[in-house]
């Protein structure tokens, strides 16, 4: 099952609803992922020396204000903060590595859970409503998301495992399917230095098309490269600070629609999570081809 969300709006004056559309997609998509759900944001980009660093303690009731004065006194002293439940925003201008090994021996209860200078991204176990009330993704602005809503069928139930799934900055992978060579991937790339969080194949996915990007492929190249190297079914959607992507495999057995107007691109496993989107029965409502790159970008 799983259920995959995107919307990407093409009007400023949209930017403040974002949220508020995107939360009635991802409870609509509930029913396909009861275990657990992801959303990640696109932000307006914070200034080219300073990252987002999106965070989860694994405690409901954590003391972000104490952290956030242990970050200002052990990192940097510009670090603001914005938190909600467990899950936390620090805009920084430390350096990623630094603040990377601050966080693991310093505050190993607390997971960074993506990084970049736009994305903001929020991972938990349970209901995809519950999820989306606890950390008001009604309330969220921004020029583009993606979701997904887990029922898992290979992995555990945690937020490490929950999409979308992250790597290098401003990146980041929702999948609807399974990869039948995760494990010969992850071989390949961790003989190259490159670390995983988890054994979900999605991970292996993601990390590979990341790879390709730092080898100098644009996002679309790398897709093309997966093709003959990703062995499975999936939809992928994916985001970065200025574009979504989807695309299908040969087979396209993983439902996806995609809805397009002039002011919005909304992507979802099935239409009724499209229903309730502004001139939904004006929007041009097609289903994606297989192994075809669609691309649209803020």
């Amino acid at each position: 099952m799983c259920g995959i969300i995107g919307l990407l709006v093409k009007r400023r004056e949209l930017r403040e609803s974002l949220g508020q559309l995107v939360t009635t997609m991802i409870e609509c998509m509930g029913t396909r992922g009861p275990d657990s759900a992801g959303l990640a944001v696109f932000h307006e980009p914070v200034e080219a020396t300073h990252r987002r660093f999106a965070l989860h303690a694994q405690v409901s009731q954590f003391d972000w204000q104490n952290f956030h004065e242990s970050c200002r006194r052990e990192t940097s002293k510009d670090a603001s903060i914005h938190f909600v439940a467990n899950h936390a925003v620090v805009i920084s201008s430390t350096a990623t590595g630094q603040f990377k090994s601050w966080l693991k021996e310093k505050q190993p209860s607390v997971h960074l859970i993506s990084v970049g200078r736009a994305i903001e991204m929020f991972k938990d176990e349970g209901l995809p409503c519950d999820i989306a009330r606890k950390y008001a993704f009604t309330e969220l602005e921004g020029t583009h998301a993606v979701a997904h809503t887990r029922m898992a069928t290979e992995s555990a139930v945690s937020p490490a495992h929950a999409h979308p799934y992250t790597a290098g900055e401003d990146f980041c992978l929702v999948h609807n399917g399974s990869l039948s060579n995760p494990h010969s991937i992850r071989r390949k790339l961790e003989s190259k230095g490159i670390e995983f969080e988890t054994d979900n194949d999605t991970e292996a996915g993601c990390r590979f098309l990341e790879w390709r990007m730092r080898e100098g492929d644009t996002l679309e190249e790398a897709i093309e490269t997966s093709f003959s190297e990703l062995d499975g079914f999936f939809t992928f959607l994916m985001a970065s600070a200025d574009k979504m992507v989807l695309v299908r495999d040969a087979f396209a057995c993983k439902p996806a629609v995609v809805a397009e107007t002039d002011d919005y691109v909304a992507v979802s496993s099935e239409f009724r999570a499209l229903a309730h989107l502004p001139d939904i029965s004006t929007a041009n409502v097609f289903e994606p081809e297989p192994e075809q790159i669609y691309s649209w970008t803020v």
